[in-house]
């Protein structure tokens, strides 16, 4: 058996799983004969291997003793179960005269002595890629044990599986930090730069060969920092071209520490199939993608598409995340970073598959666009309004864009780049009332300034003016006051400057919040009325009601609370006409603090209690949150100091929902202020 492998780390959960299939069981009817380990070229199979048997060695479990077998499967040249049976039966002293003259007999030889043998033996038949290396070499016996290691799910097989991920963020740490402790205890950079060994472990994708190339490179450039190695990675953006070139040699099996070949010799087994679909996968937008945007971006239907990424996640250069109904379709794709690297590279190296590429990426970015716009109409729709195709409900369409938020961002910032800047602008569009009801802002702002610079520079005054009022909006929830008069400003502009009157409206509108925002309120004031005169002149009830609601938050600010309220009373009445319960459930909202400011509670809480309803019907949980805390303010004001309380833990709860953290521990800190 090899050496046991240096610096061991992590791995605690899959020994856990490992280690009691070794141990000795009277009932052989529960016994597991043959464990497979498999994951990834690089994750580490063999050290796992090795560390397990060393530790059932130590506890006794294998007297018979341990064989050892790497078959190289993924070698130019394999080792083939005629090869591997010569040396298991050497291993079992069984050689020159002894050695049987023909294959057939060898076998036989092979199989009578593990059965004769009374003591437990494992067999560890490492780095397979076929079951013919390793099915021949199976005993003929139940009394001892196998442990097969490789890249490939043996799914043919009854076998248990232990599928090797890549390491915990603290155990590549940890890993990196022993490496370089075990060379020199006077090594203190990861002391000193644990920033630093955080994102090295990041860069090399918490890979453990990738991590031992890297501590192998910085025990090279011991006088260097480990910042310094974490700059070359990132500037080459490739992490194989920095680690390979500077790659330390071989690792204690004999195994050379390199990246690419490994990824490489992977690749090579794939069908033309698998290879095209995984090279497109590794263009994706987002760390995971669904079952059906893979298929729009393979152009392929969907029991196609599901079939080629089983078939790579048996080879372990795709994983798969399950989703929450189970279903196959939710079913979401991951690609390791490495793995992204090397078939972006791979891409990039070829004219025809960077065609082929682009016109993958068009192909994700068109269904991207087409579901966001379907689900953004039904988030938005109105009673009376034509029914948007696939979503029946709201939950159906804030569910499909939580499920794919990650591929719409990434995807929505392609409209940097000129080629697919059109559809990127509109899908940017599209994500507005999403993220807005989801609260995230970073996302608004970044998709928002991505489009609105793309569509300035294609000359495209109309996407840029609704940008620029994107920009604003999200730039004003996030406190940032007078960058979002300035976007707000700039749409206006450019919306009058087309004479596009009713948009001109809206950024009347919206320009009037940021510098209510700003505390400029007669100013806030002005704004809100201008837009209001537009819409009542192009006899747009909706969007007069939402500026009634405005103008009122604006006069209530002002001082002029009985003036608010009847702006608000006029904007629910309208909105309540329209049939638009969201924008009603606001509008009660903010009637409800122009009511106790007027020092009328019993209202107030009454409008709370129907913004609270609504919004909670919506799962609009930040508004929901921002209902209950007015409600608890209300009650507190009513000296009802229980019922507020009650009210704060639920705000607090609804602010959790909306993935508000900041806004749930004030609530609970509220209510731990306030008696049982």
């Amino acid at each position: 058996m090899p050496p046991r492998p240096l610096g061991f780390t992590g791995r605690t959960a899959e020994l856990d799983r490992l280690l009691p299939l070794f141990a000795p069981d009277s009932s052989n009817d529960t016994a597991v004969l043959i464990s497979a380990v498999t994951g990834m070229g690089g994750i580490g199979k063999t050290a796992l291997a090795v560390e397990a048997a060393h530790r059932a060695r130590e506890k006794g479990w294998f007297p018979g003793g341990t064989l050892f077998v790497d078959l190289r499967g993924y070698d130019a040249d394999p080792v083939t179960a005629d090869q591997a049976v010569l040396a298991l039966l050497d291993a079992l002293d069984v050689r020159d005269r002894d050695l049987p003259p023909t294959t057939e007999r060898q076998y036989d030889a092979y199989r009578a002595l593990l059965a004769e043998r009374r003591d437990r033996m494992l067999l560890i038949l490492d780095n397979a890629s076929d079951p013919s290396q390793y099915l021949p070499l199976l005993p003929g016996t139940d009394r001892h044990r196998v442990l097969i290691t490789s890249r490939d799910r043996p799914d043919s097989l009854g076998v248990r599986l232990i599928d090797l991920e890549t390491l915990a963020p603290g155990d590549s740490v940890a890993l990196v930090t022993r490496a370089l402790h075990d060379s020199d205890e006077r090594d203190d950079r990861p002391a000193r730069e644990p920033a630093a060994v955080r994102e090295l472990a990041d860069c090399c994708g918490h890979l453990p060969l990738a991590l031992q190339i890297a501590a192998g490179m910085l025990r090279r450039r011991r006088h260097r920092d480990i910042a310094s190695l974490v700059a070359d990675i990132r500037g080459a953006g490739d992490p194989a071209d920095v680690l390979d070139r500077c790659s330390p040699g071989t690792d204690l099996y004999g195994r050379s520490l390199v990246l690419r070949p490994v990824l490489e010799t992977s690749y090579r087994r794939l069908s033309a199939d698998q290879a095209r679909l995984l090279r497109l996968l590794c263009l994706a937008p987002g760390a995971e993608t669904g079952t059906e945007a893979v298929a729009a971006l393979a152009d392929l239907d969907m029991e196609c598409a599901l079939s080629l990424l089983e078939d790579l996640a048996a080879t372990h250069l795709v994983i798969s995340v399950r989703g929450r109904n189970g279903m196959s379709s939710a079913v979401r794709w991951r690609v390791h970073d490495l793995v992204r690297a090397f078939g972006v590279g791979v891409v990039a190296r070829d004219a025809g598959l960077r065609e082929e590429g682009e016109a993958a990426r068009e192909r994700v970015l068109t269904f991207y666009h087409r579901w966001a716009a379907a689900a953004d109409t039904r988030l938005r729709w109105l009673p009376g309004r034509a029914e948007p195709e696939r979503f029946a409900n709201r939950g159906q369409a804030l569910a499909w864009l939580d499920s794919e938020r990650a591929g719409l961002i990434a995807a929505a910032l392609w409209a940097r780049e000129e080629r697919h800047r059109n559809t990127a602008v509109r899908l940017a569009l599209r994500l507005w009332t999403y993220l807005d009801w989801r609260r995230y802002i970073d996302d608004l702002i970044t998709v928002s300034r991505a489009a609105q610079e793309a569509a300035h520079r294609a000359g495209d005054r109309r996407d840029e003016a609704g940008a620029w009022n994107n920009l604003g909006g999200a730039l004003r929830k996030a406190g940032r006051a007078a960058e979002a008069i300035d976007a707000h400003t700039r749409a206006r502009d450019l919306h009058q400057a087309a004479r596009d009157r009713h948009n001109e409206a809206k950024a009347w509108s919206n320009l009037g919040l940021a510098l209510e925002e700003a505390g400029r309120v007669v100013e806030a004031i002005d704004a809100h009325t201008r837009a209001r005169d537009l819409f009542q002149a192009a006899r747009d009830r909706h969007n007069e009601a939402g500026v009634w609601n405005n103008l009122g938050l604006a006069l209530r600010a002002a001082g002029r609370v009985e003036q608010a309220i009847d702006a608000h009373t006029r904007a629910r009445d309208l909105f309540q006409a329209a049939r638009d319960r969201h924008y009603e459930a606001r509008v009660w909202n903010n009637l409800g603090v122009a009511l106790r400011a007027a020092g009328r509670p019993e209202e107030a809480i009454e409008a709370y209690g129907k913004a609270y309803e609504i919004h909670r019907e919506f799962e609009d949980w930040y508004r929901a949150g921002q209902a209950l805390l007015n409600l608890a303010r209300a009650h507190q004001y009513a000296d009802r100091q229980v019922d507020a309380r009650s009210y704060c833990l639920q705000a607090a709860d609804a602010f959790a929902r909306a993935d508000a953290p900041d806004r749930a521990a004030q609530a609970r800190s509220w209510a731990a202020e306030l008696p049982e």
